[in-house]
């Protein structure tokens, strides 16, 4: 598969300069070889005159050129759009920072407006003070600053039962990762008093569903964040202005927005939301709950369906994303056979806990055909599982929870396809 001279693999410079030489591959080729390219030779009609003015677009849209990088819907998934879901264009992005306009959105009764001046935080329950807390209130608190993903439970439900949805956007989207700002909910349970009974606490959002969830009180005293920013900027509409919950590592719906109420309970709610939905059916029948921690997961973003192979063969850098609820990514690992054998990714930096890790393998494509995988492997040593080991335990009739391995089958003319290998 590699290229090589007397026993040395070149370097990527040497590549192209010796496929401008040789004419192969149209791209290569231009890249080593500007003499006599207009484009860099002539005086083009962007440098002639002078450009927009500072003002020109005062939020900073991105550039007409990238407006395919998009949220995009599956209007079959669900009858409307009010309760239903739209995924991150994470085949066109790389890094591991979603920028909040392509972060996926969930909703259940659509996205409200909420204005600061009439935001209201109840505290109640088993607590020694209930609290109600303006929008103000929380600014005065400290505050801290995390990196999280956060990921629908259904991503890749749809393809439990075979390869179905042909992207990455679409089978893995529903996800996001960013960098939140806001009060520890540990800081306002403090300030109202947690009484000793108190063992759950039950959470709702100020939109008509309310989207209910029960939470052990461990883990609201953990590391839950009660957010009013997301990479840097204040929180957008359809991630729940002016205030959200954030919960590192545990299934997106918990994530509630629009954060109006936390009541501490002795037990939890048992709510529509954790009893008939966000429950994990078992071969038997037999559903399970309480299953709130994303698994290690990873995906290759480029080459995917949505980002095939343009540049002919040489050199290719296979891109991906990987996650885990448990804690950090240690390490990817990347086959191009189906799984018969792997490499090891280059991990962009070191794991985060509980937030996206970018993964390249640098590598040289000679137009053969490839069945790509990633696996992901955490600091707690999980192993990300193939779609054939998940389902001798959860059989074919789930929806949450599946991080298996996924296969896209690369073509020789750089075109990909989601299939099932296992």
């Amino acid at each position: 598969m590699r290229f090589s001279a007397k026993g040395k693999t070149p370097s990527r410079r040497q590549f192209l300069a010796g496929a401008a030489a040789a004419g192969a591959g149209a791209v290569a080729a231009g890249a080593a070889k500007a003499e006599g390219d207009p484009l860099i030779t002539e005086v083009q009609e962007w440098a002639q005159g002078l450009g927009d003015g500072v003002d020109e677009t005062p939020y900073g849209l991105p550039i007409e050129f990238e407006s395919d990088v998009v949220r995009r819907n599956v209007e079959w998934l669900t009858a409307d759009t009010i309760s239903s879901i739209n995924f991150t264009p994470i085949h066109a992005l790389d890094g591991t920072i979603t920028p909040q306009g392509c972060a996926f959105e969930r909703h259940h009764s659509g996205a409200i407006e909420l204005a600061k001046q009439d935001y209201r935080l109840m505290i109640n329950g088993l607590v020694d003070t209930p609290l109600v807390f303006t929008y103000a209130d929380l600014e005065r608190f400290p505050r801290e600053n995390h990196v999280y993903f956060c990921e629908c439970a259904a991503n890749t439900g749809m393809e439990w039962a075979g390869a179905q949805l042909n992207g990455a956007q679409f089978t893995h989207g529903m996800i996001h990762n960013m960098e939140y700002t806001g009060v520890p909910l540990k800081t306002l349970l403090n300030e109202a008093g947690v009484q000793t009974a108190g063992k759950w606490v039950y959470v709702e959002g100020a939109d008509a569903s309310s989207n209910g969830r029960s939470i052990p009180l461990d883990k609201a005293l953990d590391d839950v964040l009660v957010a009013f920013k997301a990479n840097g900027e204040a929180l957008r509409k359809e991630h729940g202005y002016p205030v959200r919950l954030v919960v590192p590592g545990w299934e997106g719906n918990m994530w509630v927005k629009w954060l109006r109420r936390i009541e501490v309970m002795d037990g939890p709610v048992e709510s529509r939301e954790e009893t008939s939905k966000y429950t994990d059916v078992l071969e038997n029948g037999i559903a399970r709950k309480w299953t709130w921690e994303m698994d290690a997961k990873s995906v290759v973003t480029s080459p995917s369906p949505q980002a095939p192979i343009t540049h002919g063969k040489g050199p290719l850098v296979i891109s991906g994303l990987a996650w885990s609820g448990r804690g950090a990514i240690t390490r990817v690992d990347v086959s191009k056979d189906g799984g018969k054998t792997w490499e090891t990714a280059r991990l962009a930096a070191p794991g985060q806990s509980r937030a996206l890790t970018r993964f390249y393998l640098d590598t040289t494509w000679d137009g053969e055909e490839m069945l790509l995988q990633s696996r992901a492997i955490d600091e707690t040593g999980y192993v990300q599982p193939t779609k054939a080991q998940l389902r001798e335990v959860r059989g074919l009739n789930s929806i949450y929870h599946n991080n298996c391995i996924q296969t896209w089958w690369v073509k020789a003319n750089g075109e990909a396809e989601n299939v099932e290998v296992s």
